[in-house]
């Protein structure tokens, strides 16, 4: 089994994510497409992630790649129709891509927080075995203001109504990062607009208090990440 990644800086990548793909014998290939990177043939491969990044869908003139990764996508769900996973920015694109809109989050979601599953989510395969509150790392200022047609909401938070969605049998996404590792938020706190965002969001000692919130529910994260992976497994090997 091999996976195909697309980043869009290097920091973002599958996080603890990496580890459990290790552990399952799965190789997988990362595309850096804000590096110019290009897309390989996509029949290579069994599933597609898309991770997060700093710009936004709409960025097309600073970063063109991004049409041709939308198209990438379209044609992976779609066409293709193999398992998809899309993490924060890539939520966005899966969301964008497929006809959905995305606009700014105000304010912006950053933090730990929580998210709670609709009944529709409860029943989803990628979902079982998680609480129907889950805690959470937020850090994004874009949101998905109108799922794609047929999509279904499996997750919702206090700010967020489309936190977490399904297309067709294929498709998942989620506006929450699931991939956290203890040295995630100092990684991403290096990228400017993340960091002012931040201090933006969460007052001057905003980093130190992420920090803490972070390493506390680390535990949580990684079971998290867990149990979605096993389950992702599971709905790859119901099609091959």
């Amino acid at each position: 089994m091999k996976f195909l990644v697309f980043q869009h800086v290097s920091c973002e990548h599958p996080g603890s994510l990496r580890a459990l793909m290790t552990r399952a014998g799965i190789a997988w290939d990362a595309v850096e497409l804000d590096e110019g990177e290009p897309i390989p043939d996509l029949a290579d491969y069994d599933a597609l992630w898309v991770m997060g990044g700093p710009m936004d869908v709409w960025d097309v003139e600073e970063h063109p790649w991004l049409i041709t990764e939308k198209a990438a996508i379209r044609h992976w769900v779609q066409d293709l129709q193999k398992p998809f996973l899309g993490l924060c920015l890539g939520h966005q694109l899966l969301a964008d891509a497929l006809g959905g809109t995305c606009g700014p989050q105000r304010p912006a979601e950053i933090g730990v927080k929580e998210v709670t599953l609709t009944p529709e989510g409860r029943a989803d395969p990628l979902m079982q075995g998680l609480p129907d509150r889950q805690t959470c790392l937020q850090w994004h200022g874009v949101r998905v203001a109108q799922a794609p047609e047929g999509a279904t909401v499996l997750a919702r938070s206090e700010n967020t109504s489309v936190e977490a969605i399904r297309v067709g049998q294929n498709a998942w996404s989620m506006q929450y990062h699931v991939e956290v590792e203890p040295d995630t938020v100092d990684n991403w706190a290096t990228i400017p607009a993340y960091r002012d965002a931040l201090i933006e969001t969460m007052g001057e000692g905003g980093l130190d208090l992420m920090r803490a919130q972070a390493e506390k529910a680390m535990p949580d994260f990684l079971n998290t990440a867990e149990r979605l992976f096993i389950n992702f497994l599971a709905e790859i090997r119901k099609t091959n």
